[in-house]
């Protein structure tokens, strides 16, 4: 009871916070609370009720990128099923809100009590289905309660979460109500069997056959490639001030004219493209690329949606986040195209990075000197270069099928039905 007052007090606190952030300008604490008024008419309009449901939740985009290949394996095997598609941050709603493979894609409501079961009134799932996180307490109590089979994808669980807390035991009691939890490694089922979760099972995780499909993909990028052509490449994706400041520190003593540098900033917001501008005052942006690509070694990606395309016309890549305290960013996408992947040394919470590191698939860096010393003789010795990319590219291709467990799952117990 003290637990669900706690809880409850910080949704509202959590709202009200977000309110004040939007009303002293944050551009993505507004995009949250813009996207979300008139939510329940508008999902009204939507009629779902009227159709069979599979509510698909994601917190972000990386979780929707994860959670994509179950998704379309659903659309694919149930087309008769309407896809539910929902967001909790502007970062995933507003890059995938076109997304044509979901049927109708939302913001998810505050959880309230009210406010989950108005939702589930208005859409009536079938199915309901959340990737990798997301435990919202009223929400998964309404499905518990309404008997909605209620599955966790790629599920990862670390021993400093609450569910293993003394205190945790509202949140355990959440776990428990799911259907079944699929996991990404054996430590995660390992620790919620230590609280009698049998609900669980190890799936893998389905980001593997999310980034192997993009290896079928036909999208190209042709300015990039005429910015490409003749060079060696190093793409340095989702980098935050720390990465940008070591890459400016490298680039000032950069000797090899056959190299070329794109970074592809985790935030693009104004401010921080003119602050990556000021370390490398001669790059590009890409807007700007049409005019001026032919003299340019440094290119600047000021958009968000290409970089999982852009990893394809690398030599190497650096992915950034290992100098903050949160850790890396996908590595699993440029490694499927097959290339050695730099990282900074943060990165012991994400299991792949760890595999990939021991596999020599990925470099460690802490500092600038040492991203010298191996972008040098990445450059300079290709069968080194070609060796790492062999093994980046395999690791992610022999780790595919969480996404066939998953559907194995769904069709041996009979939640959806083929007619």
């Amino acid at each position: 009871m003290i637990a669900s007052i706690i809880y409850n007090l910080f949704i509202r606190l959590y709202r009200a916070g977000v309110g004040i952030a939007s009303a002293t300008g944050n551009k993505k604490a507004s995009l949250w609370l813009n996207g979300r008024l008139g939510w329940a008419i508008r999902l009204q309009q939507q009629q779902l009720t009227d159709s069979r449901v599979v509510w698909v939740h994601a917190a972000s985009l990386g979780e929707f990128e994860q959670g994509r290949p179950v998704l379309e394996a659903i659309r694919a095997n149930y087309p008769g099923y309407k896809i539910l598609l929902t967001f909790f941050s502007p970062s995933g709603y507003e890059v995938r809100k076109h997304y044509p493979g979901a049927d109708y894609i939302c913001y998810l409501p505050l959880d309230t009590n009210a406010n989950a079961r108005k939702f589930l009134d208005l859409t009536r799932p079938d199915l309901a289905i959340f990737i990798k996180y997301e435990f919202w307490m009223h929400f998964l109590t309404e499905l518990h309660t309404r008997k909605v089979p209620t599955l966790l994808v790629s599920g990862i669980f670390r021993e400093k979460q609450i569910f293993f807390k003394g205190y945790g035991g509202m949140f355990r009691k959440l776990l428990a109500g799911f259907t079944h939890l699929f996991v990404q490694n054996k430590a995660s089922l390992d620790l919620l069997h230590q609280i009698q979760m049998q609900n669980a099972s190890i799936s893998g995780d389905t980001r593997f056959d999310r980034v192997a499909a993009l290896l079928a993909e036909t999208q190209q990028l042709p300015l990039i490639a005429q910015f490409a052509e003749g060079k060696q490449l190093l793409v340095a994706g989702s980098t935050w001030p720390e990465d940008e400041q070591i890459l400016a520190n490298w680039w000032k003593t950069n000797e090899n004219s056959q190299l070329k540098l794109v970074i592809a900033p985790h935030e693009i917001h104004e401010a921080h493209i003119q602050s990556i501008l000021s370390l490398f005052p001669q790059a590009v942006r890409y807007s700007a690329i049409k005019e001026q690509w032919q003299d340019a070694s440094i290119l600047i990606i000021d958009n968000i949606g290409m970089l999982t395309t852009l990893y394809r016309y690398a030599s190497m890549a650096y992915v950034g986040g290992g100098f903050g305290k949160d850790g890396i960013h996908n590595i699993l996408e440029p490694a499927v195209y097959g290339m050695p992947v730099i990282i900074g040394p943060v990165y012991d919470k994400y299991f792949e990075a760890v595999e990939l590191v021991a596999a020599g698939g990925a470099i460690v860096i802490n500092n600038d000197q040492e991203l010298r010393s191996q972008v040098d003789l990445l450059s300079s010795d290709t069968t080194l270069r070609a060796r790492k990319a062999a093994i980046s590219k395999d690791y992610v291709l022999s780790n595919k099928g969480a996404t066939e467990k998953i559907l194995h799952y769904i069709q041996e117990n009979r939640f959806l039905s083929k007619v």
